[in-house]
């Protein structure tokens, strides 16, 4: 199942999939990634802080992020840092959704206490897990130059650390990594928005 197809949201999502316990999410996470896909694709920019719809009827075509959109633009205005956490387990579960009508995870009905219905999602297979995780490792320690990383894995990364994912962080150290992950927040295009959301990332509750 290969991975290029994958949206900034879906990404962070299967690259956050061990966490045990959640880290900052991985909802939070997945919120600000969306966000972030917005920014980059010019649907949501920036006014004085809040994320303002650019158009009240383009779409993505991507279920996820044109779920986020409507939320968005129904909504009362609200900065991106409240966007982060505000009903992200709306976009959370849209993207295992997603991502198991794509065949990258599988869902699987239990029941709770032996009553209640509910569904846990299970990975179908680590590689492209594994893939994921390598490129951004790269992407964060080298020796990919940050010129040569994409806008998305920029991106991904940025974000992953924000949130402290120990598939990038195994010793929680956010700081031995500032300077680079400062050079990828460049690279996005969207420096303002994305430094909003990491900042956002690094102190929601767990």
């Amino acid at each position: 199942m290969p991975h290029g197809s994958l949206s900034l949201p879906a990404r962070l999502c299967l690259l956050a999939w061990d966490t045990t316990p959640e880290v900052n999410g991985p909802a939070h996470l997945v919120r600000a990634g969306a966000l972030t896909e917005l920014a980059r694709g010019g649907l949501l920019t920036d006014q004085d802080g809040v994320a303002t719809p650019a158009d009240m009827d383009a779409l993505t075509g991507d279920a996820v992020l044109d779920g986020l959109l409507e939320l968005v633009r129904e909504s009362r205005p609200h900065h991106w840092r409240a966007w982060v956490t505000l009903h992200a387990r709306v976009t959370s579960d849209a993207v295992r959704e997603q991502l198991t009508a794509e065949g990258h995870l599988r869902a699987e009905k239990k029941r709770v206490l032996g009553v209640f219905p509910s569904v846990d999602h299970v990975l179908e297979g680590t590689a492209v897990v594994d893939a994921l995780r390598d490129e951004a490792r790269q992407a964060l320690e080298g020796p990919v130059p940050v010129a040569e990383v994409s806008e998305r894995d920029a991106a991904v990364v940025a974000l992953a650390v924000a949130a402290g994912l120990p598939a990038l962080l195994p010793d929680g150290d956010r700081e031995r990594h500032k300077e680079r992950v400062e050079e990828l927040i460049d690279r996005t295009g969207v420096r303002e928005v994305l430094s909003e959301l990491c900042s956002a990332l690094e102190t929601a509750p767990h």
